[in-house]
């Protein structure tokens, strides 16, 4: 764990609030970020759509799990999740009779006749559970149904609470930082000027002495000059 201390950059009690050109600016930064982003992602991707949620390119590749990749099943379900194909994986027609053939019986096998007997009596099982789940959600129903309203009333309720909790720490910890800021606010003014007029000092002496330097390099391109006038 760290020992150094936190430090926010933010002093939104402190610092002024930027101007209309200072936000344009920023804003101007943010939208070719992520145009540069998405120019990126589409080189990548041939699909465009994409490129909206595409990874920054920065960020490291997602790796694939172990379990996926050896699990040919979930890449099948997949595949059929991106077409946009039904699940076939129950087989709907074991619940349907033809009563027709049943009542009929003329040009039909043995074995037709049994397949479709099977299916009738998978239905009528299947009927007979149906009547009875109907059956006790007409009689118990509405007891669970006002108990499963009471618990969720009191999973909100919990919720809420928590949420109440929340926005009261968010309030402490704003004021908190608002006091923090403006008590410190002169200070940090103070020293923001003082090195404003330290760095202008500093500029300041180092034009002098390029200057004092520019001087002293005329004089010495001078002075041959002079001695070899004198001297003649």
């Amino acid at each position: 764990m760290s020992i150094r201390t936190v430090v926010h950059e933010s002093l939104p009690y402190v610092d002024k609030e930027p101007t209309a050109d200072e936000r344009s600016q920023a804003q101007n930064l943010i939208t070719a970020e992520l145009a540069s982003i998405q120019a990126s992602s589409s080189d990548n991707d041939d699909d465009a759509s994409n490129t909206t949620s595409a990874l920054h390119p920065s960020l490291p590749p997602l790796r694939d799990s172990p379990f996926y990749t050896a699990n040919p099943v979930l890449h099948q379900e997949q595949a059929r999740l991106s077409a946009k194909q039904p699940l076939t994986a129950i087989d709907l027609s074991r619940y349907e009779v033809d009563e027709d053939d049943l009542a009929s019986g003329t040009g039909t096998s043995t074995a037709q006749l049994e397949s479709a007997l099977g299916r009738a009596y998978t239905a009528q099982a299947y009927l007979t559970a149906r009547h009875a789940h109907l059956g006790l959600l007409d009689r118990y129903g509405k007891n669970a149904w006002l108990v499963g309203n009471w618990q969720a009333e009191a999973e909100l309720a919990a919720i809420e609470r928590d949420l109440a909790a929340a926005k009261r720490d968010i309030e402490l910890v704003n004021h908190a930082r608002r006091q923090m800021q403006t008590e410190v606010g002169e200070e940090l003014r103070g020293l923001d000027a003082t090195w404003r007029r330290g760095v202008g000092r500093v500029l300041e002496t180092e034009v002098a002495v390029e200057r004092l330097r520019h001087e002293v390099e005329q004089r010495r391109q001078a002075a041959p000059i002079t001695s070899g006038n004198g001297a003649e």
